[in-house]
């Protein structure tokens, strides 16, 4: 991580008024105590109002860069629905990003509006969740994904897949991939995933292999 970077990841951190220890704070951005001391002491130099000592935490006063998200009522509704989805139903880094970013939404928003819906957790297992994890990150990354699968008649296959998208449906998380098994574009019920490994195997864009082919394919 660059040290801009990390000056703005810091600040971000410590906005809301909450109380961030310097360990915290290191072991976020990835660097020793030391750096992040040195951090603080030289944002404080250039007027940022960081509050706080060693051994107790940091924090940032209220009024500092704060600029508008100029959101309309309904658009600040919707990022707001959202956010509560992805906490209630993403797996622990997207939960955990989501809560960071509902503080940051209060901090930086001028808009006061009440919250309307609230989304409730699956009681995700950790097996779950980690298949969720790893299936989200190998489609940001374009990795295959060697997949241990029991269908609908309980009968289990392993398949090298090529995965698309992950749809939520309420009661489960889907994938849609690319199967290299069965040559074909296929829907799989995460619940049904037993094991879910990365593969060091990118794959690229190929026609009749895409998302888009696949909701053509359900559109006809």
């Amino acid at each position: 991580m660059r040290r801009a970077d990390r000056l703005f990841a810091i600040i971000q951190a410590l906005r809301g008024g909450r109380l961030r220890r310097a360990q915290d704070l290191a072991a976020m951005t990835e660097v020793s105590l030391r750096t992040i001391y040195r951090d603080l002491v030289d944002l404080q130099a250039q007027g940022v109002p960081i509050d706080g000592e060693r051994g107790v935490g940091y924090l940032l006063r209220d009024g500092f860069f704060l600029p508008p998200l100029a959101l309309t009522a309904a658009e600040w509704e919707a990022l707001q629905w959202g956010v509560a989805f992805v906490c209630a139903h993403g797996d622990d880094t997207l939960a955990g990003a989501a809560k960071e970013l509902q503080v940051k939404l209060q901090a930086t928003s001028t808009i006061i509006l009440p919250i309307t819906a609230a989304a409730y957790g699956d009681h995700k297992t950790k097996r779950q969740n980690d298949v969720l994890t790893t299936i989200r990150k190998a489609i940001a990354t374009r990795h295959k994904l060697l997949v241990d699968y029991k269908d609908a008649a309980q009968i289990r296959s392993e398949r090298t897949v090529r995965p698309l998208e992950l749809e939520h449906w309420g009661a489960v998380w889907t994938v849609t991939a690319w199967c290299e098994h069965r040559g074909d574009l296929r829907v799989f019920r995460l619940d049904r995933i037993a094991a879910c490994n990365g593969i060091d195997q990118t794959f690229r864009s190929e026609s009749g292999k895409r998302l888009e082919d696949y909701l053509r394919r359900l559109a006809t």
